[in-house]
């Protein structure tokens, strides 16, 4: 997630994927950008927030760092 913004639509769109699936099933989300940044993919800060809320309640995150196997 992050390589194109998703707009106005997009954005409304993709919270309620989320919202949908909060607390009832599990949801991979992979990204290049950490959560300060994630206003630049949604339409604004305050969407982002509320992705990102529903996200990490209840979650285990994952912070891989290091050389990208792509480049190899």
């Amino acid at each position: 997630m992050g390589y194109l913004p998703l707009g106005g639509q997009g954005s409304n769109l993709f919270f309620q994927v989320i919202s949908g699936r909060h607390g009832k099933r599990s949801t991979i989300i992979t990204t290049n950008l950490p959560f300060a940044r994630w206003g630049d993919i949604f339409d604004g800060t305050t969407v982002a927030t509320a992705i990102a809320d529903r996200l990490v309640y209840n979650s285990e995150i994952l912070i891989m760092e290091g050389d990208s196997y792509r480049k190899r």
